[in-house]
């Protein structure tokens, strides 16, 4: 039998309630529905003495979010003795899912403490561990309050783990000891977890991807997943970030030390990092403890829609599964098998969405970690829920580049997806895309390899005007037609030596769904990357046999005679030369004078060769 330790001193005044965990498990009745702290608050200790009782009370549940050793597991088995009815499958409790002894429960979080309220939810005890009790009577509930205040309302039996090494959370964290009916002294290190080294290309990809979208000022929302987690070692350059989220971990240690989580610009609890939960390790928790900088809350608080929306620039950060060509998102299903939760990933979706420049952001691998299956799918399997709808993705993120669906039709999303789907399993895509009536028949694929993000440039114009110079992608397609569109009668004939009225879909394809081998394209934008509008476009097909490629522009008139042509000349000639090509070649009408004289300012080796109708211009790097 383990001995049971010394009172802490705080304790001396409680002396009636203090007893031992054995003794605490045998007060839990048949039929009784037994709350279990949650994360690294869990109340190992206790749960371990209920499983031990030699005549364990009949039908007793357990009920819990994310839970850390909640369920005895040996050989490879689940050996509980008691059933689980759990709102996140962690790896503690997917066997027992597994073998029928837990049953998930898929409902967002922020819903459960209104749930527990009404008695939906019942609960008649509450395992829980907190801090010892302050000179006033008061504990903290430490590196987890999410849903716990609400169970302790309704639970007509209150037991507590107290333990020294539990840091004292700020906030809305602590509870009177006379809330307390049980206190169970206990002396171990708070559980600690640390997210897996990352050493996969993907994940680091995927994470520098993320960091690119996020600005300085930004709030930041990152869900538990290893690859939100990664994107913050790429924000050392940020400004004045703020963090409102549900969870914390020990990824927000750097950006700490080196001042940038300033949460200056937040519009609520400005200066301050608001979560509801912490999971990390020891060097979290003594920065959490008696630190005024966090902000300890409810789930349902942490979660407010209105809160979340009002947040500047509020970026949420989740991790998926699978998503199919239409944009369904499941989060908690993982080869058939139940894993993970829907967590509070809906509200910070939508929240984000609504917030001012506030961005939402799905993310997952291309493919499973053995890359034999595409986790981009034509449709989801009968074995995958959906917990986001299409109707709420925004951006999706994977090793392959960023696709933004919002707004955009079933034909847009599914062109977006393959194209930040695996190379290998991109073919496959657009076929069944087509037999599913999600793209035109004549609908080609072109580049088979990952958006090259390195390859962005911002560029300062005349009279202050930006712009970004980024590479053409088929999802273009449109706002290039609207681009060819904007252009002068004389700039459409001088572009394509006729009088062109439209573009077919063949035709806008070739200048931006190209190969990046042969067939090259820029665009330009203006605007947020969620609404961007082309205003240039500049584009080179190569001629392997002369090393020679030909180069065109289309520009909008309102962006003429400002420097993006040049601009974009250079970017030309800057990718190409890199490669190895020779030069460019260009057919001109001869009264096409800005043309040439564009070709003269960026090439100090230009030479024209006329005959009737054109004029032939080499422009040698």
């Amino acid at each position: 039998m383990t001995p049971q330790p010394s009172p802490h001193p705080a304790l001396l005044p409680y002396g009636h309630k203090v007893v031992s965990a054995a003794a605490a498990a045998r007060l839990i009745c048949a039929g009784q529905h037994v709350f279990v702290g949650t994360a690294c608050a869990t109340p190992k200790t206790l749960v371990a003495a209920l499983e031990d009782l030699p005549n364990p009370p009949a039908d007793v549940e357990l009920v819990h979010f994310i839970t850390t050793d909640a369920v005895p597991y040996r050989e490879n088995r689940s050996v509980t003795k008691y059933h689980h009815r759990t709102f996140f499958v962690g790896s503690d409790i997917r066997a027992a899912v597994k073998q029928g002894l837990a049953e998930y429960v898929p409902i967002s979080i922020v819903q459960v403490p209104r749930l527990i309220e009404l008695g939906r939810i019942p609960i008649d005890v509450a395992l829980i561990q907190v801090s010892p009790p302050d000179e006033f009577g008061y504990v903290s509930l430490g590196v987890s309050v999410d849903v716990i205040p609400a169970a302790l309302e309704r639970a007509g039996l209150v037991i507590a783990e107290v333990n020294p090494h539990m840091p004292r959370s700020m906030g809305y964290s602590t509870v009177h000891i006379s809330q307390i009916d049980k206190l169970v002294p206990i002396d171990t290190p708070v559980t600690e977890y640390i997210h897996p080294a990352v050493k996969v290309e993907a994940v680091e990809r995927i994470a520098r991807y993320i960091a690119s979208l996020i600005e300085d000022g930004s709030t930041l929302q990152i869900g538990l997943g290893r690859i939100p987690n990664e994107a913050l070692k790429y924000l050392q350059d940020r400004r004045d970030l703020g963090v409102h989220s549900d969870v914390v971990t020990d990824a927000i240690i750097p950006l700490l030390e080196k001042g940038i989580l300033t949460g200056r610009k937040k519009t609520d609890h400005r200066g301050k990092i608001v979560t509801s939960l912490a999971i990390g390790t020891r060097r979290l928790y003594d920065i959490i403890n008696g630190n005024p900088l966090f902000s300890f809350q409810p789930i349902q608080v942490v979660c407010r829609p209105n809160l979340i929306a009002s947040q500047y620039r509020m970026v949420s950060v989740s991790q998926a599964f699978a998503i199919d060509l239409t944009g369904q998102v499941c989060a908690d299903q993982f080869e058939g098998e139940y894993y993970g939760g829907v967590a509070a990933q809906g509200e910070f979706l939508r929240g984000a969405a609504r917030s001012p420049g506030g961005k939402p952001i799905i993310c997952l691998t291309a493919t499973t970690d053995d890359g034999e299956t595409s986790r981009i799918r034509p449709a989801l399997g009968t074995d995958e829920g959906v917990v986001v709808s299409r109707a709420d993705v925004h951006y999706v993120i994977t090793e392959y580049g960023i696709a933004y669906l919002f707004g955009k039709s079933i034909r847009e999303r599914a062109i977006a997806l393959i194209e930040v789907a695996h190379p290998r399993f991109r073919p496959w895509l657009l076929e069944e895309a087509k037999k599913l009536r999600y793209a035109p028949a004549d609908q080609r694929l072109e580049n088979l390899r990952a958006y090259p993000v390195e390859d962005e440039r911002t560029i300062t114009l005349k009279n202050d005007r930006s712009a970004r110079l980024r590479p053409a992608t088929a999802t273009d397609a449109a706002a290039v037609r609207e681009l060819f569109h904007h252009l002068s009668k004389d700039d459409v004939y001088t572009r394509f030596f006729q009088r062109v009225q439209g573009l077919s879909n063949r035709d806008v394809q070739r200048l931006c769904n190209v190969n990046y081998e042969t067939e090259v394209a820029f665009v330009a934008t203006t605007g947020p990357r969620e609404h961007e509008e082309i205003v240039g476009h500049a584009c080179y097909f190569l001629n392997p046999s002369i090393n020679l490629a030909e180069a065109a522009f289309m520009i909008n008139p309102s962006w003429q005679g400002v420097g993006l042509g040049a601009a974009m000349q250079r970017r030309l000639m800057e990718h190409a030369s890199t490669r190895g090509i020779r030069g460019f070649v260009a057919e001109i009408l001869p009264n096409n004078k800005k043309m040439v004289n564009l070709a003269k300012i960026c090439c100090d080796n230009v030479t024209t060769e006329r005959d009737e109708d054109t004029l032939h211009v080499t422009m040698l790097f």
